[in-house]
């Protein structure tokens, strides 16, 4: 597809520019590149690292020769802050689907809890979500997911360099995660249930840091809406 004329004070976007964006919750990533293509008129634009529709927080977007960066960007140190529910799992280790096998947690004492962390820190295997966007043969493994099709995914190699409790007001559990690439905070959530013997899943979930980018950088999207209509109207 050719770039169409753009007006002209937006050509930087064109050019190149990286673009930090406060994800809002219940939209997807893509949601919000294709926000920015339609305000900008730029085609060539990506985001640096996916965030479910259940989470917020930090997502770098990239337009014009700067989409050349996406690779450097998305493989850099992410910072995410959560909840994890306690006594209880769900197909997507998440809120996309309904809490199930409950069970009790009133044996649970903060220092079982806090002590539980230190089996998930440093190199470890983790086996992505079922409910994932990865490929197997090809296609999506949440399409087969969803169909209630068993996926089997293979662990894989990720860092998780801190792992800290920052809260408990049980069931929830408040957290704080510093992790290298290709790590699923959903993964950790159900695999730190389990490690409890009582199940988890994450019930919420913020971005808060992409290696030097900080959330507090980012702009929402009605402020980035706001910052395009004062360049076009400042070139009449």
């Amino acid at each position: 597809m050719r770039q169409k004329e753009i007006h002209p004070s937006l050509q930087p976007f064109l050019d190149g520019k990286v673009i930090l964006i406060n994800k809002p919750l219940e939209w997807t990533s893509f949601d919000v590149v294709r926000k920015i293509r339609n305000l900008t008129r730029i085609i060539k634009v990506g985001h640096a690292g996916t965030l479910d529709p259940l989470a917020t927080g930090l997502l770098i977007v990239c337009t014009g020769r700067f989409t050349k960066k996406i690779n450097e960007y998305m493989g850099m140190e992410k910072e995410y802050t959560g909840t994890i529910t306690l006594g209880a799992v769900t197909p997507t280790y998440d809120l996309e689907s309904t809490p199930e096998q409950h069970q009790s947690i009133s044996h649970l004492t903060h220092e079982m809890i806090h002590a539980a962390t230190a089996q998930f820190t440093g190199p470890i295997l983790q086996i992505p979500p079922a409910h994932s966007a990865i490929k197997k043969d090809g296609k999506p493994v949440y399409l087969a997911a969803r169909k209630g099709e068993d996926v089997q995914l293979e662990p894989r190699p990720v860092t998780i360099y801190e792992f800290t409790i920052t809260h408990i007001e049980l069931p929830v559990v408040h957290f704080k995660v510093v992790c290298s690439t290709g790590t699923y905070i959903r993964s950790l959530s159900h695999d730190f249930g389990k490690a409890l013997g009582v199940g988890g899943y994450m019930s919420s979930l913020c971005r808060t840091r992409i290696g030097e980018f900080q959330l507090e950088q980012a702009q929402t999207m009605e402020e980035f809406d706001a910052e395009i209509n004062r360049l076009k109207q400042s070139e009449g």
